[in-house]
């Protein structure tokens, strides 16, 4: 399903953003090629994924997407942050903008779980690791055989569940922001990210050193897995979804967007560690999302509000999330085994592949009959206002959006 905004149930009119679901896929790509490259396996005992048996060009492919999953995930946090505010029903009731939210993430996550439990987790996590990720509850725990624990991608659902239970009173905040303090707003946002780099990087202890990474532990967990932090990101897509419902619009055309992306990754390919996670590239990330969404608000559309590319995002969140399943463990069933570069492809492409039927499959058979039968309303609600009124001020009444079909 497209992301769109609130939708009148009587005369089926909305705004959608198909470029938005597009989008997400090559986000979900993104966070691919940052697992299938990497030297070292998050699944303990931490063998190699990379299948590549020259050691320039596994160690020049692993460089090269190294921050990739970074950008990927930071991409997520702020689209969810959008996306929701688009969505947002006014007068909605918490509890049922809670079982829709609930029910978009749980399904993949116990299915996922379930498998990773039965393939190889439970012989290697610790009982903490397993209720606690059972519950999307282990990315708070400063352990790295914890907050990784069974399903490794499935960390940020933790952060995505704090997001969703917070969102109705963090936007009471977002709302309250005048038109003009929008930007400042969104500013804000961006220096927390910056913040949260800086106190990464000299307060939070910098010892034992972490297996996969060149920082402690507890320094990757705060700076990066840490889900409050990442509120920043999800609260700057809330307020960027504002100023595409108010009519902001950035002289910025959509490969431009790219183009910023680029340099932003690879500024954080030069800067220090901890604020290549999310500070030097969320800038472009939320241009990025801003001129996606505005395009399709103003019926230019983009490649990527194309069918089969909505179809790709409508799978990203399970081909997200199966990748601890197809490459970590698949991987770890062909053993520490690397190849010479036309087999080494060949098993990056069939990992792809895997992965991709597999996400398919998930959204197929768990995710969309689950949405369908539980997080739709049971009863014709009240036609709501027109649905850029959810975004505007209360003293805006002026100035919002209307809705166009």
């Amino acid at each position: 399903m497209s992301e769109r905004l609130s939708t009148d149930p009587t005369t089926g009119a909305s705004i959608r953003l198909p470029s938005l679901t597009g989008l997400r896929f090559l986000a979900a790509l993104a966070v691919f090629f940052f697992h299938v490259t990497l030297s070292s396996s998050p699944i303990p005992p931490n063998d190699p994924i990379n299948p590549f048996a020259d050691q320039g060009i596994a160690d020049g492919l692993e460089t090269l997407f190294s921050k990739a999953g970074y950008l990927g995930v930071s991409f997520f946090f702020v689209l969810s942050g959008f996306v929701i505010a688009w969505s947002y029903r006014p007068g909605e009731a918490h509890r049922a903008f809670w079982r829709r939210r609930l029910v978009k993430i749980f399904p993949n996550h116990l299915v996922t779980y379930t498998l990773a439990m039965v393939l190889f987790a439970a012989v290697i996590t610790s009982p903490t690791g397993y209720l606690t990720n059972l519950f999307l509850l282990n990315s708070f725990v400063p352990d790295a055989t914890v907050y990784v624990a069974v399903n490794p991608p499935s960390w940020t659902l933790c952060s995505e569940l704090l997001f969703y239970l917070s969102f109705p009173f963090l936007f009471v905040l977002v709302r309250k922001v005048p038109d003009r303090r929008l930007w400042t707003a969104a500013g804000a946002m961006v220096l927390g990210t910056v913040l949260v780099a800086l106190v990464t990087q000299t307060v939070i202890t910098d010892s034992p050193t972490s297996p996969i990474t060149p920082i402690s532990t507890t320094q990757f967990w705060f700076g990066y897995i840490f889900p409050v932090p990442r509120l920043f990101e999800f609260c700057l897509g809330a307020i960027l979804a504002r100023l595409v419902a108010r009519g902001s619009r950035l002289p910025v055309p959509l490969w431009g967007a790219f183009v910023l992306c680029g340099l932003g990754y690879a500024l954080a390919m030069v800067v220090p560690f901890v604020y290549g996670f999310v500070a030097a590239t969320i800038v472009p990330v939320g241009i990025l999302i801003m001129v996606a969404a505005g395009r399709d608000v103003d019926g230019r559309g983009s490649m990527f509000a194309r069918p089969r590319m909505v179809w790709l995002g409508d799978v990203s969140f399970g081909f997200y999330l199966v990748q601890g399943l197809t490459i970590f463990y698949v991987r770890r069933l062909i053993g520490d085994a690397t190849f010479a570069w036309p087999a080494a492809l060949a098993v990056v492409l069939g990992l792809f592949t895997l992965t991709l039927l597999a996400g398919a499959a998930l959204y197929t058979f768990v995710e969309k009959p689950a949405m369908d039968r539980f997080a739709r309303r049971r009863r014709p609600a009240p036609v709501p206002e027109v649905a850029a009124e959810a975004l505007a001020t209360p003293t805006d009444e002026h100035r919002r959006t209307p809705a166009v079909g």
